[in-house]
This record gives C-alpha cells, sequence and structure tokens, in this order.
C-alpha cells in the first residue's frame, strides 16, 4: 500500500496475480490517519478495471480480543476501523489473529464477546459488507487457534446474526507447526475431514499459503518461499490440486524481494503454486 491503496492494485497486477491481500491501515500502531474518500474511490476504481477478485485485508498485528484492557478495548476498536475501512474499500475479508489468553475457556469467550462489541460499533458509523476470518494459528505461546475446535468454539459463541459474519482462514505454515501434516494425501484428507467435522468447509474463504522453516509441530512461525521449506513441493500437491477449493483464495505470505535471477518473489511462488496445481515440473 506504500504511495497510496490504489498501488496495492497495481502491485498485484503487475505480478500477474488473481487476487491479493493487503493492509488498510498501518499494522504496528493503533492510531492511523483517517481514510480518505479520494483515496478510497481511486482504490475501487483500480480495482474494478484490474479484475482482481477477490481482496483480502489482514488486519493488524497488535489486536487481542482476549487481551487485557486497555489492549482489549483498543483491539475491539482497532477490528471496528478495520472492519468499516474494508466496508467502504469493498473489500471481501479482514483476517484477524483470534488473541492470546493464559485460560483457553475464558479465552474463547472474550474473543467472541469482542467480535460482537467490534461488529456493532462499526454498524453504528456504516453498513458493515466485509466478512471476519479467524486466521489458524502455530501453537506458539497462548495463542488461540492452533485447533480447529478453538474457532469452532469462537463462532459458537458468538450470537447466530453475528456467526454469519465470521468464518476462517487457514495458514498452511501455520498448521504444519501446529501437528497437522498435511503433506500426504492421507495426512491432508484427515485434516480436511476435522476441520469439516468442527468449524464446517463452507466457513473456509481464504488459504494463506505458505511453506515453513520449521518441522512439523514446532509451534514456531517462520514463514518459507513454495517448495523451500519443511512441507516441500510435494507437500503442497493435496491442497493445490483439490478441487472443491477452486473458488477459494490463495495469498502467498512468504519472504518478500526478489530472487537470485532478480525475480520477485511473489511472482515466483505464485508460478510454483500454479504449475504444482496443474501437475506441471517445477
Amino acid at each position: 500500500m506504500a504511495g497510496g491503496l490504489d498501488q496495492a492494485v497495481a502491485r498485484a497486477s503487475a505480478l500477474g496475480l488473481d487476487c491479493f491481500a493487503l493492509f488498510v491501515r498501518n499494522q504496528r500502531q493503533w492510531a492511523s490517519a483517517p481514510l480518505r474518500e479520494e483515496a478510497a474511490e481511486a482504490f475501487r476504481v483500480a480495482r474494478c478495471d484490474s479484475g482482481l477478485s477477490p481482496v483480502v485485508a489482514h488486519g493488524s498485528y497488535l489486536v487481542n480480543l482476549a487481551g487485557e484492557d486497555p489492549t482489549r478495548s483498543r483491539s475491539i476498536g482497532a477490528v471496528a476501523e478495520e472492519l468499516t475501512r474494508c466496508s467502504c474499500l469493498g473489500i471481501e475479508y479482514l483476517v484477524i489473529h483470534p488473541g492470546a489468553h493464559a485460560d483457553l475457556d475464558e479465552g474463547i469467550a472474550r474473543i467472541a464477546a469482542g467480535i460482537e462489541d467490534a461488529f456493532a460499533a462499526a454498524e453504528a458509523a456504516a453498513p458493515i459488507t466485509t466478512m471476519l476470518l479467524l486466521e489458524t494459528t502455530a501453537g506458539q505461546g497462548r495463542c488461540i487457534g492452533h485447533r480447529f475446535e478453538h474457532l469452532a468454539a469462537i463462532r459458537d459463541a458468538c450470537s447466530a446474526t453475528r456467526r454469519r459474519c465470521v468464518g476462517v482462514c487457514l495458514d498452511t505454515a501455520h498448521v504444519f507447526a501446529s501437528g497437522y501434516d498435511l503433506r500426504t494425501p492421507a495426512g491432508y484428507r484427515a485434516m480436511m475431514c476435522e476441520f469439516d467435522a468442527t468449524v464446517g468447509r463452507a466457513q473456509l474463504r481464504a488459504i494463506h499459503l505458505n511453506d515453513t522453516l520449521k518441522p512439523l509441530g514446532s509451534c514456531v512461525d517462520r514463514h518459507a518461499h513454495i517448495g523451500l521449506g519443511e512441507i516441500g513441493l510435494a507437500g503442497f500437491e493435496p491442497i493445490l490440486r483439490d478441487e472443491t477449493l477452486a473458488e477459494i483464495p490463495l495469498i502467498l505470505e512468504t519472504p518478500k524481494g526478489d530472487d537470485e535471477t532478480g525475480q520477485p518473489w511473489d511472482a515466483v511462488n505464485a508460478q510454483t503454486a500454479r504449475r504444482i496445481a496443474a501437475g506441471k515440473p517445477t
């Protein structure tokens, strides 16, 4: 988004991507400048002209809906502001990390209540059309969300009305770090069967497609380029060849910069993923 939100559209188009993700405000500060209407209009026009769809926003890294005040109240305000911005920009999904708490049950209850409060605050200002997605986590520290049943419990604790506005984003590096081995067809099927039985496939709205530097069950979040980590090229075949996920946006959160030939890593990783999906040599 450097240089303006509309520049994210231009960069995604230049990389040959089909969809993209971005931050809609500074992700490492609580305070942010208001969204100017001219900036919002420039983004909407650029996105419409590009044909890129869907667009996924990522919430602030500071957000912890399970935390103690003042962090929790600030987190609710930040999620409400980002829901408002995303709706103004026409962005379909906003991904957030659920939160962290020493007590799992209390943390889940606090996250669900925080979601309710954030939507209520946002809807008091303007209609909200953006869906909130809870991201799977790597299992580090006290973070909630590294088991599918955590995400299901958060949704179940929300009101029926709000539940329809809350889905899930699955991160391949995170689920691998938390112990789900998706590298083989059998392991992938087992993981998705568990997801279906707890969360429900209809709630899966986005996937963060990342390899990882750390081994299975490490509970450490360290992303790597597709095929260059512990998941490996063959390890991405089950998920990339799953035709039931054909309409789900795959978002790369792999390291940035250029490879040794000067090609942008985002373009390289996208091409690698496409070749794996098509069954072509990589």
